[in-house]
């Protein structure tokens, strides 16, 4: 099987290192395309990385492009002679020209257990709704947006202390999960893309900075909690706004803490949570 990879994220890069471990044991097929974003574009998008390293050590030529549906990066994917390609860790939705450009299809990843979560925002939403269970999923794309067949899935426990930094750790650590224990048997030819129950399923709204606003006034200490640890880093985090200030929230609990430890109460409806890890920005300060 000849597949191709394209990513410009962490995330992205771990897939491939799962894949190059299971090309040593044999099990990959052959890697020869790798894609990304050209090297001045999205240069702070969080976990950027570059795939230099990666073509120098396969001996793959990475090709670099604007947009992945832009007229040369299609040929280029044509040129490549593809059963498979996979776009994980890309913002870019991939167009008619695209999906079409190899014999199989293109393969993505969404965290959340589809048809469920279809969207944005999944491992802060995820926190924020008191699920106690998410997830990953690979699917095949279509010309919907989290749409397409599934590949296979793999459930993430959510613990009741869950943050985003940990959940988006349990995230890429299934990712390579998916990666070892689907794309053996998609080499062989072993596996048929499954449709999603679209009676089944949601959607989930994209996220904004401004969104982790906190109103105290009407907000449970519960569900402040909630949003602390789901906005939390790698997140912008929660705040709060009042007396001319921005308390930016990164942890914190209902607990009283201890005497001497810095702390910020926030007085809910029905109690007081307590920040313990937040930064004070003055309203209106110039950078």
């Amino acid at each position: 099987m000849r597949f191709g990879f394209i990513t410009c994220v962490q995330l992205g890069l771990s897939c491939i290192e799962e894949l190059e471990a299971l090309g040593r044991e044999g099990t990959a097929g052959d890697l020869v395309y790798l894609g990304t974003l050209h090297d001045d574009q999205s240069v702070k998008k969080s976990g950027r990385i570059y795939l230099d390293d990666v073509g120098a050590r396969t001996g793959v030529p990475v090709t670099k492009f604007r947009h992945v549906n832009d007229a040369d990066a299609v040929g280029s994917i044509k040129a490549a002679d593809l059963d498979w390609l996979y776009i994980i860790g890309w913002s870019q939705i991939a167009g008619p020209d695209v999906l079409t450009a190899t014999r199989n299809g293109v393969i993505g990843m969404h965290p959340t257990l589809l048809p469920v979560g279809r969207g944005r925002a999944s491992v802060p939403w995820a926190i924020i709704k008191g699920l106690d269970e998410t997830g990953v999923s690979m699917f095949q794309l279509d010309e919907g947006v989290d749409t397409g067949p599934l590949l296979g899935q793999v459930r993430i426990p959510i613990t009741p202390t869950e943050t985003s930094t940990t959940l988006y750790d349990k995230v890429a650590a299934a990712h390579r999960t998916l990666i070892r224990e689907v794309h053996p048997p998609l080499a062989r030819g072993e596996i048929t893309p499954a449709p999603q129950d679209h009676s089944l399923a949601t959607e989930w709204p994209g996220r904004t900075p401004a969104d982790g606003e906190l109103h105290p006034d009407t907000m449970t200490v519960a569900k402040i909690e909630r949003m602390v640890r789901a906005l939390t880093r790698p997140y912008p985090g929660a705040f709060v706004t009042q007396d001319e200030q921005t308390v930016r929230i990164w942890a914190g609990s209902a607990a009283a803490p201890s005497v001497g430890q810095p702390s910020y109460p926030v007085h809910a409806v029905d109690g007081t949570y307590w920040a313990t890890d937040y930064e004070v920005e003055v309203v209106g300060a110039e950078a």
